[in-house]
């Protein structure tokens, strides 16, 4: 049989971290940048609830969820959307702004599917060069043409765990094109207690030419039920509306989101825990001169040009130990470099346990 033609990409396919190890059944999961501390009883309580209607279709505007965004951020429901996570809604900015030849501007090592989508929907890619891994205003608005639609970036960054404090991503907005669309990922905001930093939402939210990106997938603890927000303006939220799946954001997804905002103990507890434990691991590894970028994010980009011992031989050693970390060489290009997401104590403890008995 013949099959009918259909189109061809060329492309990286994203891989997710990886989370299973053959012949080990107990592993430890330190690839994804998962929530350390899961799920939060309040979500926990709803997603066990016998009385949620799951025969029915679910809000396709997620109504209840915007409400409760918008109160929570003191910004306007009507300027938010709801996806099947935060990489739904690039996938739908892409569709929305891009055509063919059209070009998008992405740190070279930042989120992949910036560049996936772009490149699934014809636009040219462009990566702007980091300086030690942090993203560079100045390389930014160096790529910048006429062709020019988006600059994608996340602060702080997946994978580095670097970022832009408020005065340089106020600049890059200032410096760019009115007509260039900034979009800022705030997945990791949460965890941000740096003095300098803002997130994007609390920069711009009254920004017409501004649109940001939130997940539930990190601090909140809800990574399968996939669920994200973004916020831009009215006419482009409207827009989006037209193109995004009429039932995206199944019914528990949304209710477990809504009931996670809430539980503030479990945010702060979650927090402080990321805060103390990212702490511990720096120091610890610093010891066996593995390096690491200042505490950030719920994750650490562990350095190994100093240690004896490469980024390579260490991610396989700790696989026999049933522990995974993320090779940052698949996707990123990263060299001799492994992303560490911060676990439970006592994973945490089992990964410098394994790691003293590596490197002794």
């Amino acid at each position: 049989m013949s099959v009918p033609k259909f189109k061809r990409f060329n492309l990286d396919v994203y891989k997710p971290g990886k989370s299973r190890i053959r012949n080990i059944r107990d592993i430890i999961k330190l690839s994804a940048n998962e929530s350390a501390l899961g799920v939060s009883p309040n979500a926990q309580s709803v997603i066990k609830s016998k009385d949620s209607k799951l025969f029915r279709y679910p809000d396709p505007q997620s109504k209840a969820l915007r409400k409760t965004i918008s109160k929570i951020f003191a910004c306007d429901e009507n300027r938010v959307i709801c996806g099947a996570g935060s990489d739904e809604i690039i996938q739908m900015l892409c569709q929305l702004f891009l055509n063919p030849k059209d070009e998008v501007i992405v740190p070279r090592y930042s989120f992949l599917m910036y560049r996936i989508y772009s490149n699934i929907v014809g636009a040219k890619v462009i990566f702007s060069e980091e300086v030690n891994y942090k993203i560079s205003v100045k390389e930014i608005l160096r790529k910048v043409t006429k062709k020019t639609k988006i600059v994608f970036i996340a602060n702080p960054n997946n994978p580095t765990g670097t970022y832009l404090n408020y005065k340089e991503l106020k600049l890059l907005r200032d410096k760019l094109r009115k007509n260039i669309l900034l979009v800022v990922d705030d997945a990791y905001y949460e965890y941000m207690k740096n003095k300098d930093y803002k997130s994007g939402l609390d920069l711009f939210k009254s920004k017409e030419n501004v649109f940001i990106l939130r997940t539930f997938s990190k601090i909140y603890g809800l990574a399968s039920l996939r669920v994200g927000w973004g916020y831009g303006s009215k006419k482009i939220i409207k827009e989006l509306n037209k193109i995004k799946p009429p039932f995206n954001v199944n019914l528990m997804a949304q209710l477990a989101a809504e009931a996670a905002l809430k539980d503030k103990n479990f945010i702060n507890k979650s927090i402080k825990h990321n805060i103390s434990e990212a702490k511990k691991i720096k120091n610890f590894l610093s010891k066996f001169n593995i390096y690491t970028n200042e505490v950030t994010a719920n994750f650490l980009l562990l350095d190994f040009d100093n240690c004896f011992i490469t980024a390579e031989r260490f991610y396989r050693k700790l696989q026999t130990k049933g522990i995974i970390l993320r090779n940052t060489f698949t996707g990123y290009k990263i060299k001799n470099r492994l992303r560490l997401t911060i676990g439970s104590v006592k994973e945490n403890s089992k990964f410098m346990k394994a790691t003293e008995s590596i490197l002794n």
